[in-house]
């Protein structure tokens, strides 16, 4: 979903990958890499080039190393936000990624 729709400077709002939907922190994209078509080898060694930044477990590591097409996305700026509720129904489809445009729309407006 990200690929080639994130670029620098853009707010990520991040929640936990859980159904509670509760934005808890965001951060600014500093840096993004989209990776073209890639072979097994080229993406372990893209992803083994940046596992000191990517910190991955093992477990992790095997997920992503692996892929045909990889995006990096570095954040700096991460801050704690006042917890708050974002609405999902209107994204049926559900990833790990949801370009909202403006969080507000998001945003519930009771509890």
């Amino acid at each position: 979903m990200p690929y080639g729709r994130v670029n620098p400077g853009d707010m990520l709002y991040l929640i936990n990958n859980n159904a509670e939907g509760v934005v808890k922190a965001k951060a600014v994209v500093t840096d993004v890499f989209n990776s073209g078509k890639m072979t097994r080898e080229e993406s372990i060694a893209l992803v083994e080039k940046n596992q000191d930044k990517l910190n991955l477990t093992d477990q992790q590591f095997k997920r992503w190393a692996d892929k045909r097409y990889l995006i990096l996305v570095e954040v700096g700026q991460v801050t704690k936000v006042t917890p708050f509720q974002v609405d999902k129904s209107d994204y049926g489809n559900m990833d790990d990624w949801l370009p909202v445009g403006d969080i507000g729309n998001m945003r519930c407006t009771s509890s």
